[in-house]
């Protein structure tokens, strides 16, 4: 039993990803389309990235979270992106078997500390406002390093289990994935058997983890805008409801369309609305989230204007 399955598991030795079918214009409009949101995501959450690292009034826990935060939405959409730019300039849409399953490892192993990231974002926002007296004792250059680590590696070891599970699931054919990703959805249903088990371990997962850091962000951002309301102050209030917005909205967008795509896998959703939902958590969103830092942050826009419109102030750090 076990030298078939794998006899059948090494049957297929690539993949295709049809993407977004269409004439060959089409797929040109695609690519200088997608060419140009790419490019604008790489150079704004480059800048954060860059205004964290260079203007010391940026170096606070809550902005080298920031940072890091925007460095990772760089790894996480250069994992898809650059792919499917190829694939839209090709007419074999071939990626094989170890490339599928390595953009998988890596993408969702991204995406998963992406959701680690913005806890980590949200328990610091609920120090800073919450417990504003202890914040300085509690939150150290130790804990924020700690932190840091733990957000950039849970990903890589939480994602070892669904990627390893699902990878050696029986593969026979055929092998096309009408999809512009390596998605565990569609590689599930190509297997030539049904396996329920790895279904289950895969959804139960997700819902755990999405859920889980879920419901710790939103009961963090509760009780921090508990004791915003409490504030005498309305230019304190009007300063924490700005950070805390900027915030929510990253979660929103964020958790939104993952949640409706990967908590119930088995739901079947159409394959157009699957694109849809992939193509806006993993490359509307990356682009979407330096526009709402920046824009809703004055520090950020200070330290962006200070650092890209001076000479003098890049070559002197």
């Amino acid at each position: 039993m076990n030298v078939s399955s794998t006899e059948t598991t090494n049957s297929v030795s690539h993949f295709i990803l049809m993407g977004f079918p269409s004439s060959p214009e089409m797929q040109l409009l695609y690519f200088a389309l997608f060419s140009v949101i790419y490019t604008l995501t790489l150079m704004g959450n480059a800048a954060i990235v860059c205004a964290v690292r260079w203007d010391r009034r940026l170096h606070t826990p809550m902005y080298i979270f920031l940072g890091n935060f925007s460095l990772l939405e760089i790894c996480y959409v250069t994992t898809t992106v650059p792919n499917m730019l190829a694939n839209f300039l090709s007419t074999s849409k071939s990626i094989s078997f170890v490339s599928c399953f390595t953009q998988f490892y890596f993408f969702f192993s991204f995406g998963c500390d992406e959701g680690f990231f913005l806890c980590i974002m949200a328990f610091d926002r609920y120090l800073a406002i919450c417990r504003p007296l202890y914040y300085p004792r509690i939150m150290t250059k130790q804990l924020y390093t700690g932190l840091v680590i733990f957000g950039w590696s849970c990903g890589f070891i939480l994602f070892l289990t669904p990627v390893v599970l699902i990878s050696q699931l029986p593969y026979c054919g055929p092998n096309t994935i009408n999809h512009f990703v390596c998605d565990p959805v569609p590689l599930m249903l190509l297997s030539c058997s049904e396996d329920t088990t790895t279904q289950f371990i895969y959804s139960t997962f997700n819902a755990v983890f999405m859920i889980g850091t879920f419901l710790f962000i939103l009961c963090s951002y509760a009780l921090v805008i508990v004791a915003v309301l409490r504030m005498p102050s309305a230019a304190s209030k009007h300063k924490a409801f700005s950070t805390c917005a900027s915030h929510l909205a990253v979660v929103t967008l964020f958790y939104g369309s993952i949640m409706v795509m990967y908590v119930s896998p088995g739901s079947r959703h159409p394959v157009k609305i699957q694109k849809f939902i992939t193509l806006f958590y993993s490359v509307i969103t990356p682009f979407c989230n330096p526009l709402i830092y920046s824009l809703r942050n004055k520090e950020m826009k200070t330290a962006l204007k200070r650092i890209f419109k001076t000479e003098h102030g890049i070559h002197k750090i």
